[in-house]
């Protein structure tokens, strides 16, 4: 017989009561399930057996620590060490605050400070170098000591080492050298020494009281004497100024006039009786921009 929905709920519409129609309906639901197949649980499937080569070693149990050692024993802790007791605190001072010092005053420099002179350098005034020169007014920073010149590509000695300073000595070396060209085209013999006076003094000017000090004073001057030539003669200004027309003379002329060219003063025999015997070369300052030159 076939089971029909609707008419399984028609009937239960028409139940009057809950109580009543579970009573009415027991039989017929014992049928209903009756003819409904009930359905068994599917089966589990038996386990399947892993082979030998599938089936992992079992782990070895852990072996205690120590085994057959000697165990060690634990280290009982220190106890903490007590805490300090706190710094007691600083007792406040009620002192006045020191007077400040005054600063040291700095030490003086005594470093000597020096210029190298080119023309030593090069070879073109054969010197040394002296001290730096401090006496009173006079003073020279770098001043040199120079023995010799080289002129025309041969070295000429001066009868007497004098001490001056790079200027002079490069000015100096520059006016030889005119004056031992004009000697072997005039007298036909070169300069073999020059023969000089005075150069580094301490002294007040010729002439000017003791105002101004000398250009020596400087080691800015250098007195020139004469020349000793190649050929064993000798020209010196005392001697062989006057007379003019001679080649002695003329030699001592053109010389004072080439140092004119050089020099700031050039001060000879007709300049006054105290430059008779000498020819004085310096590069003193003459006007307001020291550009003015004496030459007499």
């Amino acid at each position: 017989m076939a089971f029909h929905p609707r008419l399984f709920a028609a009937l239960l519409v028409l139940l009057p009561a809950p109580a009543l129609a579970q009573d009415m309906f027991k039989p017929l639901q014992d049928f209903v399930e009756d003819l409904v197949p009930r359905t068994k649980p599917a089966p589990r499937p038996a386990p399947v057996a892993k082979t030998a080569a599938e089936t992992p070693p079992p782990l070895p149990k852990p072996r205690p620590e120590g085994l057959g050692e000697d165990v060690a024993k634990p280290v009982p802790e220190e106890p903490a060490a007590p805490a300090e007791d706190p710094a007691p605190p600083a007792e406040e001072t009620t002192s006045q605050p020191e007077e400040a010092k005054p600063a040291p005053e700095p030490e003086a420099d005594t470093r000597i400070y020096q210029v190298a002179c080119p023309a030593m350098i090069s070879g073109a005034v054969v010197a040394k170098m002296l001290p730096p020169i401090a006496e009173g007014v006079c003073m020279a920073q770098s001043p040199l000591e120079v023995t010799a010149l080289t002129l025309n590509g041969r070295t000429v000695e001066l009868t007497s080492p004098i001490a001056t300073n790079c200027e002079m000595a490069t000015a100096l070396v520059d006016w030889a050298g005119e004056v031992d060209a004009y000697a072997r085209a005039a007298l036909d013999s070169e300069i073999a020494a020059l023969q000089t006076g005075t150069s580094y003094m301490c002294r007040p000017r010729v002439g000017g009281g003791e105002a101004f000090t000398s250009e020596h004073g400087f080691a800015n001057a250098v007195d020139v004497v004469g020349f000793t030539l190649a050929d064993g003669r000798t020209v010196v200004v005392k001697d062989d100024w006057t007379p003019a027309t001679t080649p002695e003379a003329k030699l001592l002329r053109q010389s004072h006039g080439a140092a004119c060219g050089r020099f700031t003063t050039v001060l000879g025999p007709e300049a006054n009786a105290d430059h008779e015997d000498h020819l004085h070369l310096d590069l003193g300052c003459h006007g307001q921009t020291c550009t003015a030159q004496l030459c007499e």
